[in-house]
């Protein structure tokens, strides 16, 4: 066609050249219209030359993509060099499903998602033939963010998670059993891929966390450390009957202890702290009974000062009230002097008896 035009517009222009004639108003519309016609034929020849091995490729592989949707996807600014090479891998894969068409492909790409990686992932599960994963499930994985390609061959051959994670500050799981020995212990949890759970489900650090609790729990009911050393498989045995796996993007196939290590005893270090607590509790209540025994005797003391006030004070009167007896005739001479006689009877018997050193500060006191 494009030749057919061009030899026209050729012995047209020869034809004018020979006649050597002014060009008529239909000659020079054919020559427009053979120009225009040209440049049409050539922008289609230049847009089927651009999709021609696209397409080529989707029609020798069965893949379904037609020039037009090449043309679409070229407004719709999807890349064909990602659309056409997952469709055809899909396809030579035999992955037959009726939602994985090259409108979902192009949808999924445009929402921002991976889709070749999709396409590898579902080939992947395809091939394994224990694992079902459906198209709309490895895009929505896809769209959450995680490597969907990475669980389907987490699903295939499982990975190990180390317990507690390596590069972190402690290396070991430490518990104290019920006689107060601590064990420290390490252990590797084998996970596969839960990928209906994958969405949503918690991810590995939350694994992490409740096995090292269920390890920590079993050891802290074990009667004894020895219980432990003999058989560490009733760590695995009680954390794998807790069900830890629940609402996580995993499942737990098996845990198994790599070390376990006898530590310090934690039961008597705390028996020797709380027997230091306890003495210094007694000190205290010790010191607070001798403070309010001393404060007594203060008080005592006192009331005695008191008294040998009042006392001093009574012997004061003594006098006054002799005299005023005198002066009623109600104390005479004689009586006086058998007062006396009685009172020097009085010191000696005390001096005899020891005590008059005792006393006689008192009488002096009460003199003064």
């Amino acid at each position: 066609m494009k030749i057919t035009y061009y030899a026209m517009l050729q012995n047209t222009l020869y034809c004018l050249a020979q006649n050597n004639q002014p060009l008529s108003g239909g000659q020079i519309a054919i020559i427009v219209g053979i120009v225009i016609a040209l440049i049409f034929v050539l922008v289609l020849l230049s847009i089927f030359m651009s999709y021609f091995r696209w397409w080529i490729q989707s029609f020798l592989t069965g893949a379904g993509i037609t020039i037009w949707d090449l043309i679409g996807m070229t407004f719709r600014k999807v890349k064909p060099s990602i659309i056409v090479p997952s469709k055809i891998m899909a396809v030579q894969a035999g992955l037959n499903e009726p939602d994985m068409t090259s409108k979902a492909l192009e949808a999924h790409y445009m929402a921002g998602g991976n889709v070749p990686l999709v396409v590898r992932s579902l080939i992947a599960a395809n091939k394994a033939k224990t694992i079902k994963l459906s198209f709309r499930e490895a895009t929505a994985i896809d769209l959450a963010g995680r490597n969907v390609l990475e669980a389907v061959q987490t699903s295939v051959y499982p990975r190990v998670i180390d317990c507690p994670p390596r590069g972190t500050a402690r290396n070991t799981l430490d518990a104290v059993a019920k006689d107060g020995i601590q064990l420290k212990v390490s252990a590797r949890v084998t996970v596969r891929s839960n990928l209906q759970q994958l969405i949503g489900g918690a991810t590995e650090e939350t694994i992490i966390a409740r096995v090292g609790e269920g390890i920590v729990s079993a050891i802290g009911s074990a009667a004894s450390h020895k219980a432990v050393l003999e058989n560490p498989d009733m760590i695995s045995k009680a954390v794998l009957a807790r069900r830890l796996d629940s609402q996580t993007a995993f499942e737990i196939v098996s845990i198994d202890i790599a070390d376990i290590d006898v530590g310090e005893n934690i039961g008597a270090r705390l028996r020797a702290d709380q027997a230091e607590a306890d003495t210094r509790v007694a000190r205290a209540r010790a010191e607070g009974r001798r403070a309010m025994a001393v404060a007594q005797e203060r008080e005592n003391e006192a009331a005695i000062q008191e008294s040998r006030a009042k006392l001093v004070e009574a012997q004061a009167d003594v006098p006054k009230a002799m005299a005023e007896s005198f002066r009623s005739g109600k104390l005479g001479i004689l009586d006086y002097y058998k007062i006396k006689n009685i009172e020097a009877d009085t010191e000696m018997r005390r001096s005899v008896a020891g005590i008059g050193d005792v006393q006689k500060p008192n009488s002096g006191d009460t003199s003064g």
